[in-house]
């Protein structure tokens, strides 16, 4: 089953563009324009229940969500409870950013926060060509 929701995903995903939900404006626009310049096209959302809005307002599906679990209105733990349980965007993969430590969320990938951008470079090639 997983195989197929991965072929669906692949099949409808942008394969250059990716979804970042951050609510902290510095660290938003920094990552936005590291991954520009490596040839990426970023959307944004400042929390969780913006990124839910947009995504299920667009045709097609990004390739990958970079998801900050700290976040107010709606935090990243809330953010992929709702989007697992949309048949629709369940099979988006997310990668979490935490400064928490430990990285308690079931997600493709998680990067500690203060963000080294090579990793973050090296993490959306896997999941973005």
């Amino acid at each position: 089953m997983t195989s197929v929701r991965s072929a669906t995903h692949s099949a409808m995903a942008n394969t250059r563009t990716l979804l970042l939900v951050e609510d902290d404006l510095e660290v938003r626009n920094a990552i936005v324009e590291t991954l520009a310049d490596a040839g990426y096209q970023v959307e944004t959302a400042a929390n969780g229940f913006e990124a839910l809005e947009q995504l299920r307002g667009r045709v097609g599906s990004p390739c990958l969500i970079l998801l900050d679990l700290m976040m107010p209105v709606m935090d990243g733990w809330e953010f992929r409870d709702a989007q697992r349980r949309d048949e629709t965007l369940a099979p988006i993969p997310v990668v979490a950013f935490t400064a928490l430590g430990e990285c308690k969320i079931d997600a493709a990938a998680c990067l500690q926060k203060p963000i080294q951008l090579d990793q973050l470079l090296d993490v959306v090639a896997r999941y973005c060509t």
